[in-house]
């Protein structure tokens, strides 16, 4: 008998015809003592344009529609169908929206009805379902770099009225994320802003020698200093974690006339140097002989007869030295005595003497 009924509301469902296998024989003949046919064959007839009726689904979509019964066995139908569906869509929508995944370098920013309400560490946290609550997630952990300029030069005018070509970078992350997410409308750009500001500011104070030379490091310090100062003054929540100079040149335009000028600036301090380290040789070449004339004036106080004597003596020396001297000879003076030449005689005697002993 169950089947019986089952099979009346299959085919009271289907156009009220006797149930049938849905395949046949497969042969897709309409052959009525073959068996049923192939519902997706088709008919022997052609293709049917009319008078057949809706089809199954077409009924099944207007009994749900009216509230009317005939669906399937044991699923509800008209409003009781519809109840269920709007039960599980909302149960979906509750499930994704209150089930918030954050990752171990970010942090979620809780706002209650527009309002913020706190935010959420790094895990699997709960709130209440949209539209009540909200969360933006925001990565606090990268460290985010902009580079100045985007292409092309960057001209920035010197302390010196001189105009230099400059590129750096700036690195920074979130140090606060509330701050972050509501104060800024557009982080980056006000970074990027903010950075072009501090910059030249910075070098409007420099020089150009020490833009270009060997100030890099105090200029990426003062920038650095500034542009946190300007965010925190907006409490936008961001850290500037270091600022590099990675250029810092003349304009190519004028780039091998300032290269001339280099050349001669470096060629000038080279010789300043060499007189500099000339002078303190002559000068201490000259302190050293006032002394020694101080030395020789204590002694010429003490026997002036003596030291002037000795005076001439070495200074007959020391020009004697370095020129070429001829000898002349005075009546019974000897002027040369032939040491070597006696000694080897006397060597020689000696040996003799020796040798007749023996």
């Amino acid at each position: 008998m169950a089947n019986s009924s089952g099979r009346d509301i299959l085919s009271g469902t289907f156009h009220n015809e006797a149930p049938k296998s849905p395949w046949g024989s497969g042969n897709g003949s309409g052959d009525k003592g073959g068996g049923p046919r192939n519902p997706w064959s088709v008919p022997p007839g052609g293709r049917r344009t009319g008078g057949s009726g809706p089809s199954a689904i077409d009924e099944l979509w207007r009994r749900a529609r009216n509230g009317g019964g005939g669906g399937f066995p044991g699923v509800p139908s008209g409003s009781r169908l519809w109840l269920l569906i709007l039960a599980a869509l909302i149960g979906i929508w509750v499930l994704f929206t209150s089930i918030h995944p954050i990752g171990p370098r970010e942090k979620g920013v809780v706002t209650f009805l527009g309002r913020y309400s706190g935010t959420l560490d790094p895990g699997i946290q709960f709130t209440l379902p949209a539209p009540f609550q909200l969360v933006e997630v925001v990565d606090v952990g990268n460290i985010r770099t902009e580079n100045f300029p985007a292409s092309g030069e960057n001209l920035v005018l010197t302390g010196g009225q001189n105009i230099v070509d400059l590129a750096y970078s700036v690195r920074w992350d979130v140090r606060s994320a509330p701050l972050y997410v509501f104060q800024l409308a557009d982080p980056r750009e006000t970074v990027r802003a903010t950075a072009e500001s501090a910059m030249r500011a910075v070098i409007a104070n420099t020089s150009l020698n020490e833009a270009i030379g060997e100030g890099r490091s105090q200029i990426e310090a003062e920038a650095q200093v500034l542009m946190q100062r300007i965010l925190d003054e907006y409490q936008s929540g961001i850290r500037i974690q270091g600022v590099a100079v990675q250029k810092a040149a003349a304009p190519s335009q004028v780039d091998e006339d300032f290269k001339a000028v280099t050349a001669a600036s470096q060629e000038a301090e080279s010789n300043r140097n060499n007189a500099n380290a000339y002078a303190q040789r002559v000068i201490a070449a000259a302190q050293g002989e006032a002394a020694e004339f101080d030395k020789i004036y204590e002694q010429y106080r003490l026997a002036p007869e003596v030291t002037r004597r000795r005076l001439y003596y070495e200074t007959m020396e020391s020009v004697l030295a370095r020129t070429n001297k001829t000898i002349i000879e005075a009546p019974g003076v000897n002027s040369y005595l032939p040491l070597p030449q006696l000694r080897n005689r006397q060597q020689a005697e000696g040996d003799a003497a020796k040798g007749d002993a023996k």
